[in-house]
């Protein structure tokens, strides 16, 4: 294991001020808990319904799951300890886990949107966030965002433009027939890869401005390149760099034994 423990001044200036907030004030109705799963809740979310699990007691815990997966499967190796001292609240995203699709992309913005809805449905005014791989992008989204809601991250496998993936999976993806009308949530989280994050949505200046802790980290196979986690690393102000030897993207699911108590220590420290 390799871990780059460091600390740099944050900046003032607070993203609010530059960051338009286009999904303001949206309306949620709860409704009645899934009997299919531990903890399973839907919520109507700006006109759709979206699951989510809540699970244990403590300080909110928010995790975003991988695209194409769920809270409980990219986490599932988490969710009991970290229950344990948390209130966690895991939400799948449209399309994904038992969250049914929508017309229209896939897009990060759109999650985001989501995402604070229902935030703010539950009234949850302080969270700690761990995000895999879409859902670390969406977490430095939300710390960008939202910075009074967000105390500290834990993101690994997250690149903030398509550049950022290994050349050889770029390629791939880019080999593929276009698709003109996405037939199923595979075709759009291509897509969504293929041109997102885009500049409006993250970009180093933007990281610059999250001035939240954030614990980063990477496989040393990771499907994201370690020279550009690299550049995510200078441009946080305040972050921490843990690579793990012998891992690829899935560091969650794959070294469990390595991260999480890692990122238990990171998330217990006091601000």
């Amino acid at each position: 294991m390799i871990a780059f423990p460091g600390w740099r001044p944050a900046h003032v200036l607070a993203l609010l001020l530059l960051w338009p907030v286009p999904w303001a004030a949206p309306a949620v109705a709860h409704e009645r808990a899934n009997p299919l799963s531990q903890g399973g809740h839907w919520a109507q979310i700006n006109g759709h319904r979206l699951y989510y699990q809540v699970r244990g007691s403590g300080p909110v815990l928010l995790l975003l799951h991988g695209g194409g997966s769920s809270g409980g499967q990219s986490f599932e190796r988490q969710l009991d300890l970290f229950a344990k001292a948390h209130e966690i609240i895991a939400p799948d995203q449209v399309g994904q886990g038992l969250t049914p699709d929508i017309p229209g992309p896939l897009s990060y913005t759109n999650m985001l949107g989501d995402t604070i809805a229902l935030l703010r449905h539950l009234k949850i005014r302080s969270v700690d966030v761990m995000g895999f791989s879409d859902g670390g992008i969406l977490a430095l989204m939300l710390a960008a965002a939202e910075p009074q809601r967000v105390r500290r991250l834990v993101v690994s496998g997250v690149n903030v433009a398509p550049e950022g993936l290994n050349a050889a999976d770029l390629q791939e993806m880019r080999g593929e027939p276009p698709v003109k009308v996405a037939r199923n949530i595979g075709d759009k989280l291509r897509e969504l890869w293929l041109h997102s994050p885009t500049p409006a949505e993250l970009n180093m200046s933007v990281l610059a401005h999250i001035e939240q802790p954030v614990l980063l980290m990477s496989g040393d196979h990771d499907a994201v390149t370690l020279e550009h986690t690299l550049e995510i690393y200078k441009a946080l102000p305040n972050s921490e760099l843990y690579v793990l030897p012998g891992t690829s993207h899935d560091t969650f699911g794959g070294r469990p034994e390595w991260v999480n108590p890692i990122a238990a220590a990171f998330l217990a420290r006091s601000d």
